[in-house]
């Protein structure tokens, strides 16, 4: 067959947009829910440790649920998914925002977790037919750059619906979003061709149990009460995930897309990517913590400080993405985690007299260098796997992305539980620590010669 040239236009901009909405919505209630959760706690009458599921189940739900819903994407069409997806998480929203009691809001956020999923799971695969595959990078780089931006404002954009409305409406204002969406995605999407093969039930839940378990075992390693708990789990994450393994190996289409790590770029990929978010979340987190205790800034002043990293982000993420449709991802994302390093290592070595300037421009740096190497990055990943297995790519990023946030906030919590007072600095230099391992891990592609994600003209997508 020939190969895929995209939409055409305007088809491709309706389309990119339908993508947008959805994943603004799934990556934004990832994090808005943990400014409501005191209003949470007091409204519905529950203790702050009880409300924390509020987040925790969304979270949970979404990572466990993303391989299995990707291999969907596969064998039903990735615009079915997606529809299903934003149908799921129009329905979450709603009970969400109706629910009486604590309980009834934690079910309604696993909903909304499963309709999340559905949309993060195939939304790069999307992509990939959206764009022709001379200009793929330009659609993951402004795939980058929203969930970039999201991420970055979820606790403002949280924060001014609290200003002028109840807790509900945080979820509320997803359901005009949605219903626009999916009148969109009826007509805009591509209809992508499902794949002849079944849904492997045996593994899903297979894998559903492995990542919850290693999920609850990396977070309960930073609470001290709860360590022989969250060891016993990680040895049983590890046990069943090596059988899981095992069983996918030798099918044409797995579940678990271990098939697509028989490329060494994609895997490299896949290590670089897990590194940079897993440096980016342990940093995002022991900022605030660093710059109000160690540099004493006001709580006001820190969110204009941060503020340098997510523009140059916003800045660099299309701009990467372009320049990757031309140069090796190894280099870009290479050089990328390189300057993330070397920001992350400047701001940890910051007195209390450092400027504000000095601080801004370290700033700066961290959200230039992650800006440069995630579009590529990601453009690597999907590039390397055959188009009929891009839900699995699809699945398999969002996955690392989440695993590696994870894993970033589940070390903070262990620096703090060691160390109090020094942690947050602590932190900014293992994040630094890890992002340079990324940096190696990126350049390393460099000897695998065509497995250095150099992007080649009409090569992407070739065998469609």
């Amino acid at each position: 067959m020939q190969p895929h040239q995209g939409l055409p236009h305007p088809q491709r901009n309706w389309a990119i947009l339908t993508v947008f909405c959805g994943l603004i919505m799934a990556v934004l209630d990832g994090s808005i829910a943990n400014i409501a959760l005191p209003s949470i706690s007091r409204e519905l009458a529950s203790d702050p440790s009880s409300t924390i599921w509020v987040v925790n189940a969304y979270q949970l739900t979404v990572t466990v649920c993303l391989l299995p819903l990707s291999s969907l994407g596969d064998i039903l069409g990735y615009k079915r998914v997606y529809r299903i997806g934003l149908t799921v998480f129009l329905v979450g929203s709603l009970l969400c925002a109706l629910s009486p009691s604590l309980p009834v809001l934690v079910a309604a956020r696993v909903v909304q977790g499963i309709g999340g999923a559905g949309i993060m799971s195939v939304n790069t695969a999307l992509v990939r037919f959206i764009y022709p595959p001379t200009k793929l990078g330009r659609g993951i780089g402004l795939n980058a750059l929203v969930v970039g931006i999201t991420i970055a404002v979820g606790p403002s954009v949280g924060a001014l619906i609290l200003s002028i409305a109840s807790w509900p409406w945080l979820f509320a204002v997803n359901v005009p979003v949605a219903i626009f969406a999916l009148a969109l995605a009826r007509t805009a999407l591509p209809a992508t061709p499902p794949q002849p093969h079944g849904f492997d039930y045996r593994s899903a839940l297979l894998s559903a149990a492995v990542f919850a378990l290693f999920i609850l075992g990396v977070d309960g390693a930073g609470h001290a009460a709860w360590r022989p708990a969250a060891a016993a789990a990680l040895v049983v994450a590890a046990t069943l995930g090596w059988w899981l393994v095992r069983m996918q190996r030798g099918k044409p289409a797995p579940l678990v897309p271990v098939d697509l790590f028989a490329s060494r770029s994609f895997t490299l990929a896949v290590g670089t990517s897990f590194c940079s978010f897993m440096a980016q979340m342990l940093s995002f987190v022991a900022l605030p913590f660093y710059l109000e205790y160690q540099l004493g800034r006001s709580l006001h002043e820190t969110g204009l400080l941060i503020t340098p990293w997510p523009l140059m982000v916003a800045i660099m993420a299309p701009l990467s993405g372009r320049l990757s449709d031309r140069y090796p991802a190894s280099v870009l994302a290479g050089i990328g985690l390189t300057l993330l390093g070397a920001g992350l290592v400047g701001l940890a070595l910051l007195g209390p007299d450092a400027s504000s300037f000095a601080v801004c421009w370290r700033m700066a740096m961290c959200g230039l260098g992650f800006g440069l190497f995630q579009s590529p990055n990601n453009r690597a990943m999907i590039g390397a796997t055959p188009p009929a297995r891009s839900g699995g790519a699809s699945g398999a990023q969002a996955t690392t992305r989440l695993l590696g946030q994870t894993t970033g906030t589940a070390v903070l919590a262990l620096l703090f539980s060691i160390d109090q007072g020094g942690a947050a600095r602590v932190a900014l230099c293992v994040a630094a620590a890890v992002a340079g391992v990324g940096a190696g891990v990126s350049f390393s592609r460099l000897r695998g010669g065509t497995g250095a994600g150099m992007p080649v003209r009409g090569a992407v997508d070739a065998d469609l």
